[in-house]
């Protein structure tokens, strides 16, 4: 049996993630990293190596997750239903390249951090994406079961039930997920009444897994400052680091604890302090409490309101119905 702690993976040490892979390098690897792994995985962020790409126009990271998931919004109505009673409507169907924040396209940004330590400026880069939390309020507010917590650590959003009412974003203490107006199954069922569209972020690149391979992120990075494994290992693999550059963790603690662990040589309060909180740009607090206390009420709301998920599932069954005879005939 392989020991915890050489169940961490990366770019260079991934050769293939099939059952009685051999190990690359000195780096061992789990039999098995598909969404079916009886291990939860977790994923490192070592901001001691990432540099930004600063020789590439937008992160590798980042162009990684937009080739992946380029063809994932499917094409928006127009012109977009103006939903009722909030007249609101986020279309990012035509600024599809942005990179420094999140989006419906953009599921992973690199954040500068200028910061001061021992009165000596440095530079810290930070990617940042869903955390994936252990026990994300977003999968138990949704009314449509459209939001999954699943056995390999993703938190992944199900696009053929998302209606888009963005509650997932409301209970997010980052405000991750971002809507896209003008698409999903809301369009079929009620639209203007019922939904806005469908909410998109990183689901931990769930399909890539499934085929046994490494998230787009993590075999992108250049420096290998993205790694993967079992929780177990990476959780070690992450004191250890932090011990050896006198660093701090985040993720561990915050909302009840994460499958996004980060570690850092720069004190996570001197980072958060160069983080403006907008939309689509999450700081990182550290006190960072776990919400879903707040969201039980509704939570168990939906779960007395079976009927909610069901018309939502029947919907999406008829529509992929629809368009199964559709391209037969």
């Amino acid at each position: 049996m392989k020991k915890a702690k050489d169940l961490a993976i990366g770019r260079r040490a991934f050769l293939k993630i099939t059952a009685g892979a051999a190990a690359a390098s000195t780096v061992g690897l789990p039999q098995k990293a598909s969404a079916e792994t009886d291990h939860q995985l977790s994923t490192l962020i070592d901001l001691s190596l990432c540099d930004g790409c600063p020789d590439k126009k937008v992160p590798s990271c980042v162009s990684a997750c937009k080739e992946i998931n380029q063809d994932r919004i499917p094409q928006v109505t127009d012109p977009i239903p103006e939903p009722w009673p909030r007249k609101t409507i986020e279309d990012w169907s035509k600024k599809q390249d942005a990179f420094h924040r999140l989006t419906p396209y953009n599921f992973i940004y690199v954040h500068k951090a200028e910061v001061s330590v021992d009165g000596q400026p440095k530079t810290v880069f930070v990617p940042r994406r869903c955390m994936h939390c252990d026990n994300p309020a977003c999968a138990t507010i949704c009314p449509f079961s459209a939001n999954h917590k699943n056995k390999n650590g993703a938190v992944v959003i199900d696009q053929d039930l998302c209606f888009g009412g963005a509650k997932c974003r409301d209970v997010c203490p980052w405000e991750i997920p971002q809507r896209q107006s003008g698409v999903g199954i809301y369009l079929k069922v009620l639209p203007g009444l019922m939904g806005n569209g469908v909410m998109y972020k990183c689901d931990l690149c769930f399909e890539r897994t499934v085929a046994g391979q490494l998230p787009g992120c993590v075999e992108a990075c250049p420096r290998e400052a993205m790694l993967i494994g079992t929780r177990k290992a990476i959780e070690q693999m992450a004191e250890a680091r932090a011990k050896r550059m006198n660093g701090s963790i985040y993720g561990k603690t915050q909302n009840g604890g994460t499958a996004t662990l980060y570690v850092s040589p720069v004190p996570f309060e001197e980072i958060n302090k160069t983080m403006a909180r907008k939309p689509g740009q999450p700081d990182m607090k550290t006190d960072v409490k776990r919400r879903m206390k707040g969201t039980d009420p509704l939570a168990r709301a939906v779960l007395a309101s079976p009927a909610l998920g069901i018309a939502a599932a029947g919907a999406a069954w008829v529509l992929n119905r629809k368009n199964r005879t559709a391209g037969e005939e």
